[in-house]
């Protein structure tokens, strides 16, 4: 019975993960079907961000939901939402439409994550959970990795791109299935071994009527009510939300920011101390650390946060530039961006070997350090893409982001206690997650903001009684904003090298080899 639950859990990570990055190689065709033309690309943003909001809003709350009500019954519920907004995203006609349905999968997708994690926790003891979490893990960077690659097949054999969600309704149908028969009926309960207990760190006090902390400290229901930190889940969404919203500039051409740009990232700030002094002072918290050391951990998290960044950075722009300077269909623009993409998984492997001879540390300052070259390389494309080996910088940044994302996973462990594992292995997803949500959104504003800059005083030739005439004068046109965007991009790829190599200096900050909490 494990097995099929093993099986039903990563197949719904699976799911979710590849709908998290399949837009990238359909943005161009997402933005021709909402009217968004290729030189406002900004406008069709949202529908990145849309998603990764959502996703990490949900993420942790959505998992203590399950804790209450049970993993099967959350599991449907998620599934039923991802339907909805993959029918939500086919239909759309509009950027609002598609990035509604996108916020809609992502916020049923983030949840799928931690509740698959936590219902192995209910079903392993703690001997064979890792093999369980790493079955999971694996499905879900495959599912990071196939994403661009997916949405470009699909889309070329079913089409259009609305094929990419309409099929999900039968796949979500066949998880639906297969959580109903694998997943235990019911809210969690103790099994009576405290490896296995879904609580994880929590224990029987002696009058057998209430489980406390090992700290004693917080008290919680026996019955599976855990309370739920709904005021620390809004808090994390809205200030997520007010600072997405500060850094989308619909008309870049003035300023980086919007008008209201920096008022909402100050109280995107604002809000997000209020959610830290919630979270210390809070009775129940969406992530407890309590404990832990919190320079180390602190240090590890925002590496995780950078990798994140440089990671849908590079899947988002990439695959811009090759459809648009290299003027190649999706698919094949995909297969550009699969360099970059079969470079992360082998360098994966190599970054667990070498982490356990070198340290985490070292092994995470030196990958950011690659792949800051790589970066610094891409940086230095030329404007005719079609006759210039690519390769290398795509297999340098990819291999360097891929040593990182083993011992950054290890180190934080090595911070945490092992009944905060769980908490701790959540922590890094949701960093590397607001990585990317920041990360594309602010390097995103400046590059647009670049484009319409040095398009500024570009006037769209209209059709004259001259054809050849019109013809030279539209030619010369494209060529410029050619030229723009290949500015806009290579510019965007040297500062996401500079923001590896902060990475690498905040990499020196981790843990040492022997860490204790």
């Amino acid at each position: 019975m494990r097995k099929l639950v093993l099986a039903a859990g990563g197949a719904v990570v699976l799911l979710a993960a590849l709908d998290a990055y399949v837009v990238v190689t359909v943005l161009v065709d997402i933005s021709r079907t909402v009217g968004v033309p290729v030189n406002r690309l900004e406008r069709i943003t949202p529908v990145v961000t849309g998603f990764l909001l959502g996703y990490i809003a949900a993420m942790p709350l959505l998992g203590q939901l399950s804790d209450r009500y049970g993993r099967r019954p959350l599991i449907q519920l998620c599934l039923a939402v991802f339907a909805l907004g993959s029918v939500v995203t086919a239909l759309g006609d509009t950027v609002v439409v598609v990035t509604a349905g996108r916020a809609l999968q992502g916020i049923a997708g983030g949840a799928l994550l931690p509740i698959t994690m936590a219902l192995i926790g209910d079903l392993w003891d703690e001997r064979e959970r890792p093999v369980a979490l790493g079955a999971v893990g694996a499905a879900q960077e495959l599912g990071s990795a196939l994403g661009p690659l997916y949405g470009g097949v699909v889309a070329l054999a079913l089409g259009s791109w609305q094929w990419i969600f309409w099929i999900n309704l039968p796949l979500v149908a066949l998880a639906a299935v297969a959580v109903q028969l694998a997943v235990p009926r019911g809210a969690p309960t103790a099994t009576g071994d405290k490896r296995a207990d879904p609580a994880g760190d929590k224990r029987v006090d002696p009058a057998g009527s209430r489980r406390v902390d090992p700290a004693g400290s917080r008290r919680v229901d026996p019955a599976g009510g855990r309370r739920v930190d709904l005021i620390g889940g809004g808090l994390l969404a809205l200030a997520l939300g007010l600072l997405v919203a500060g850094l989308y500039n619909p008309e870049p051409a003035e300023a980086v920011l919007p008008p209201w740009g920096w008022p909402l990232i100050g109280l995107g700030v604002l809000v997000a101390a209020v959610f830290v002094w919630w979270e210390i002072r809070s009775p129940v918290r969406l992530l407890d650390l309590t404990g832990t050391r919190k320079g180390p951990l602190l240090a590890t998290l925002g590496v995780s946060f950078v990798t994140g960044a440089a990671l849908l950075i590079t899947m988002v722009f990439v695959q811009l530039a090759a459809q648009t300077l290299m003027g190649l269909p999706a698919l094949d623009a995909s297969l550009v961006l699969a360099r970059f993409l079969l470079a992360l998984p082998v360098a994966a492997l190599a970054g667990g070997a070498l982490a356990r001879r070198l340290g985490d540390r070292a092994v995470t300052a030196a990958g950011l350090a690659v792949a800051s070259a790589g970066f610094f390389v891409m940086s230095a494309w030329p404007l005719e893409l079609r006759d210039h080996p690519i390769d290398l910088g795509l297999i340098i940044a990819g291999a360097g982001l891929g040593l990182v994302i083993a011992p950054v996973s290890a180190a934080v462990l090595r911070t945490t206690g092992p009944a905060q594992h769980g908490v701790a292995s959540a922590a890094v997803v949701v960093a590397r997650m607001m990585g990317m949500l920041i990360g594309v959104a602010a390097v995103s504003a400046w590059g647009f903001y670049r484009f319409q800059s040095l398009t500024a005083d570009l006037d769209t030739p209209l059709p004259t009684g001259d054809p050849a005439a019109f013809a030279r004068k539209m030619a010369e046109y494209t060529a410029q904003v050619k030229a723009a965007l290949h500015v806009e991009y290579t510019e965007m790829f040297l500062v996401t090298g500079v923001l590896c190599v902060a990475g690498a200096a905040l990499a020196l900050l981790m843990p040492a080899r022997r860490v204790t909490a």
